[in-house]
């Protein structure tokens, strides 16, 4: 199939992301908002949590002052028919969808016998199921934009044993969503569609640092808008790259980017390299 049109910027696209009320679902949201975008913010969280800072209207609202057109839909990925509708829904209202963010994702850092099998079920259904779930409803819009895409918030495959002896649900369900974008990357390329798996060097200072009980804290970490900006160079900025595990700071090297310091909570502190990564 011939290669789909490359885009400088994000304007006038439609962005569906999943998990997208909070962390780096959020940043990747405004920065598409940023370009002008359609942005669909596809989240459970609707109404304030009282442990968690924001809600799908919330980030709409940003979005909308960020200059980005917020389209907020409740949604749990786990939900089939939900899916379903909800990408109906958002190709009505803006006449298709060009980019799919997978970044809705379930953490549960235990051994196994500290890992209820009702955690483990979560991870699975969200992490893996509802990103090929989400990706296979989206599939058909993909086909009829000009810049088709899939980016999956999952790391690189390391078999490296340390990566599992702590928390085996949780790496394998996270290599499984890897695995699910690397074989959509195969199979949608006859169809123009580009799958990328996309994951930070370093912590990110989210909601989830609270699942490493103090061990790293937010001074060691960077903001999401690391991963946002990654995002942003590897739609507009990498027109062939597909079926890869990608790197938020390669990807900015890679561009030219070399001061990492304005991402830093606290650039006088030693980072916390993140999960998987041997480096």
């Amino acid at each position: 199939m011939e290669a789909k049109d490359t885009v400088d910027s994000l304007q006038n696209s439609t962005v569906f992301i999943t998990g997208a009320s909070r962390g780096i679902g959020r940043a990747i949201a405004l920065r598409a908002a940023g370009d002008g975008a359609n942005v669909v913010i596809a989240s459970k969280t609707d109404r304030r949590h009282p442990k968690l800072p924001g809600t799908i209207h919330s980030v709409a609202e940003e979005v909308e002052a960020a200059g980005g057109t917020a389209l907020p839909i409740k949604l749990d990925v786990r939900d089939e028919e939900a899916v379903e509708a909800a990408v109906e829904q958002a190709a009505s209202r803006f006449g298709g969808i060009d980019i799919l963010v997978n970044n809705a994702s379930a953490i549960w850092l235990a051994g196994a016998r500290d890992t209820p099998m009702k955690r483990y079920d979560l991870m699975f259904d969200i992490n893996v199921r509802g990103s090929f779930v989400c990706a296979r409803a989206c599939e058909p819009w993909l086909k009829r934009s000009d810049h088709p895409n899939i980016v999956s918030l999952a790391p690189p495959v390391n078999l490296d044993p340390r990566w599992f002896e702590e928390h085996t649900a949780y790496t394998t369900s996270k290599y499984a969503m890897a695995m699910v974008a690397f074989g959509l990357a195969a199979e949608f390329r006859t169809s123009g569609i580009r799958v990328n798996a996309l994951w930070p060097r370093t912590v990110i200072n989210t909601a989830a640092l609270a699942m490493l009980e103090g061990k790293i804290t937010p001074e060691s970490t960077r903001n999401p808008e690391i991963v946002a900006d990654a995002f942003h160079a590897l739609i507009t900025r990498m027109p062939e790259t597909t079926g890869e595990f990608l790197i938020d700071e390669d990807v900015l090297r890679g561009i030219g980017v070399t001061d990492f310091d304005a991402y830093a909570v606290d650039p006088e502190k030693p980072l916390a390299v993140d999960l998987f990564l041997n480096y």
